[in-house]
């Protein structure tokens, strides 16, 4: 089945969303062992809006969303909590790398858990983490072509 052609009425993914129970640790995660760039940090109401990016790359950014008011109930955000501790929230975050044995001993020299040691895929070369609260996180250095 061909589907019609349509004109483009995006145009980027400027910001993916995942869910940690505690903002301040998630950015001793990102920012202080991954290495992202605070983006923003405000408070609305009885939300903090946190984005963080990539260096040099400030087009993208992941909201680091605490569950709870004004998008979930307090017992929907308790619920949301409890998947995000077993894994299965669904929140994941794929990233590249240039060098995925040289990245891999460097997230493992700052203390990051590695769940998966790095593996030649067809694609390339990936291994898997998890963030302090259970998020999965893949990164991969990609194969040329």
């Amino acid at each position: 089945m061909t589907l019609p052609s349509v004109s483009p009425m995006l145009t980027a993914i400027t910001i993916t969303q995942i869910y940690v129970p505690d903002q301040d640790q998630a950015l001793d995660f990102y920012v202080g062992k991954l290495g992202f760039d605070v983006q923003s940090d405000m408070h609305f109401g009885p939300m903090r809006w946190l984005t963080v990016n990539l260096p040099g790359q400030p087009d993208r950014a992941v909201l680091l969303e605490k569950p709870g008011p004004p998008s979930l109930s307090d017992e929907t955000a308790a619920q949301v909590r409890e998947l995000i501790s077993k894994g299965a929230a669904g929140g994941h975050l794929f990233f590249a790398c240039d060098d995925a044995y040289k990245t891999h001993a460097e997230l493992r020299a700052r203390g990051v858990e590695i769940t998966e040691e790095p593996v030649d895929q067809p694609y390339g070369i990936d291994f898997g983490l998890r963030d302090p609260f259970g998020n999965h996180i893949r990164i991969a250095q990609m194969k040329q072509g």
